[in-house]
This record gives structure tokens, sequence and C-alpha cells, in this order.
């Protein structure tokens, strides 16, 4: 009992914390979208809202943790929210290989890129991202074999789903994801390495001729960076607890069960926290619009404070002293 309201509240403090800095990211890419108007930024956007969500799905958890009482969630509405909180999971990961995609066609293509990516093929392309994650998530409600045949509760992943579905997830998503992330990076590093042999060449021959030397294709290598960095990040939350499912699968007698649901799934899910912070640091329009709303906000609370102190009459200032002239009339000198 001890061990389940210690995990509760490491899940509310967590809970808390992807909502708040997600909630807080999805306000800086909307004002960065509304003056830039990038369509790169609207994955971003859904990025950090598909993280919230995952927040969001969390939360309904936290009660049967923290709960003292032998009633836990029924079977249904706990299967309902591992949906969701699955949904919200698949639409991250989904979201990040869209990123890739986005940045890998920026970099292959630069200059056919905006008549790729326009808005209409990007709004498609979240719309689509959504309907898949939610498929997915909401699957073991419709296949018997991904569902566990008993429920004693808490309600936790594996207390209504079946690891078959984590092995299934696993063969059909998240290893090709991991590879066609490793092939985007690797093309998308070579792209970047020949970019920069040719303008090295540009230099040394501008360089001969006295010319202006061009700038270096630093945007190419932030994009890698970054990319690389997410694709670390999502496969160092996931792969420990889908390879355990896996092995759960292969081996009925293991009881890999607590380790999984205790520790390796708040792990994965500790990944939707990674990833605003991830952005927050690396990509330089949510750090400019994060600094630009930290002012905002500073100036806020100052005009409050100049506002209250002239409310209540402000520091006490010195009076001033008035002097009277006071004429006094003698009978004998007016005389």
């Amino acid at each position: 009992m001890e061990s389940s309201f210690s995990f509760g509240v490491i899940l509310a403090v967590l809970t808390v914390l992807i909502i708040a800095v997600n909630a807080l990211v999805v306000v800086a890419m909307l004002l960065s979208i509304y003056k830039n108007d990038g369509v790169g930024l609207c994955f971003t956007l859904n990025l950090a809202v598909a993280d919230t969500l995952i927040g969001v799905a969390i939360s309904g958890l936290v009660t049967d943790q923290l709960s003292s009482s032998a009633q836990y969630t029924q079977k249904t509405m706990c299967s309902l929210r591992m949906a969701f909180v699955t949904s919200s999971a698949a639409a991250s990961v989904l979201t990040v290989m869209l990123i890739a995609f986005d940045r890998y066609l920026a970099i292959k293509k630069p200059l056919r890129y905006f008549q790729i990516m326009n808005g209409l093929v990007a709004g498609a392309c979240i719309a689509g991202l959504w309907f898949v994650s939610y498929l997915i998530g909401f699957l073991p409600l419709g296949v018997p074999i991904f569902q566990q045949t008993t429920y004693y509760g808490p309600c936790t992943f594996f207390a209504v789903f079946h690891p078959r579905f984590v092995l299934t997830l696993s063969c059909a998503g998240f290893f090709p994801a991991v590879l066609l992330f490793v092939f985007f990076y690797c093309d998308m590093l070579k792209i970047a390495s020949v970019h920069n042999q040719q303008i090295r060449k540009m230099e040394h021959a501008g360089a001969m001729a006295g010319a202006c030397r061009p700038p270096r294709p630093v945007s190419d290598f932030k994009a890698v960076r970054t990319v690389c960095i997410l694709i670390g990040s999502f496969t160092l939350s996931w792969s420990p607890f889908l390879i355990t499912g896996i092995v759960q699968v292969a081996c009925q007698k293991c009881c890999l069960y607590q380790v999984l649901e205790k520790y390796l799934w708040l792990l994965g899910v500790g990944n939707s926290l990674l990833n605003p912070l991830i952005y927050a640091y690396w990509q330089r329009e949510v750090r400019q619009q994060l600094y630009h709303m930290a002012l905002g906000v500073k100036k806020g609370f100052a005009s409050i404070l100049l506002l209250l102190s002239a409310k209540n009459g402000g520091p006490e200032r010195p009076r001033e002293r008035s002097y009277h002239i006071v004429t006094i009339s003698h009978p004998e000198l007016d005389g």
C-alpha cells in the first residue's frame, strides 16, 4: 500500500509538470505561429498538445494510486483511460516522426520544400496522425486478445491490456519507427556534410579571388542535431518498457508487471516532459518566445506592484514645512 501511495505521488508530480511545461510551450508556439506563420512550427505545436493530453490522461490514474479504499475504477473506465493514454502517446511518437520527416524534407529538397509542405498538406498530416493515434489507442477495446481476462485493480496499463498489445506495437510501430529515424538522421547528416564541403570549396575559391565568404549551413546542422536529440530521447524513454513487455510475452512464468508498471512505464511517460524541454533549449523560436513571455510577465508584475503602491498612498514622503509671515502692529512704531 505504501509503495502504491509513493507511486501515486510521483505520478501526480509528473502529471503536474507535464501539463504545466507543455501548456507553456503551447502558448509560446501559438504566439510564434501568429508572428511567423511557419508550417514546421505547427508540428512542434502538435507535439506539445499531444504531450499535454498525456498529462491530462494520466491525471485520472492518480486517484486510484492515492486512494486508500479498496474500491478501484471499473474495468471499462480503466480501459478507456488507458486507451486515451496510449492514443496520446502514439500521437506524440508519430509527431516526432513527422517532425523528423519535415526536417529531412527541408534539407533534402530545400527549393521545393514550401511547395510540398504547405498549410493544407500540414493540416492533412496532423489530422491523419490523430486518426491513426486513436485507432492504435482504442484497438485493444475491439480486439479481445489484447485484453486481460481478469481485472483486480488498481487501474494500470497491464491491469486491462495484455502484453500481446505491447508486442504488436513494438513490432508494427516502435522498431520500424526507430529504423526510419536512423535513416532520416544518417541521410540528413550526409546531406549536411556535402553542403558543408561545397561551401568550403566556395570559401576557398572566394578567398583566392578576394570575394566575400558565403554563410555556413548552420541551420542544416541544427536540424540534424535537434532530430538526433529527439530520436535519442524517444528511444531511451520507451525502448525499456517495450522490450521488457516482449520478454513478458515470451516468458509466461516471468513476473515483470511490477517493473513494467512502476518504473518502465513511468520512464516512457516521462518522455512527454523531455520533449518540451528539448525544444525550449534547442529551438530558437521557442526559446525567444519564452524569453519574451518571461519579460512580459515581469513587466506585468512590476505594473501591478506600482498600482498597489499608488493605491496604498505609496511611500510616506517628508512633509514640507510652511512658513507664514505674521505682521505685528505696534502703536508707537506706527505713529
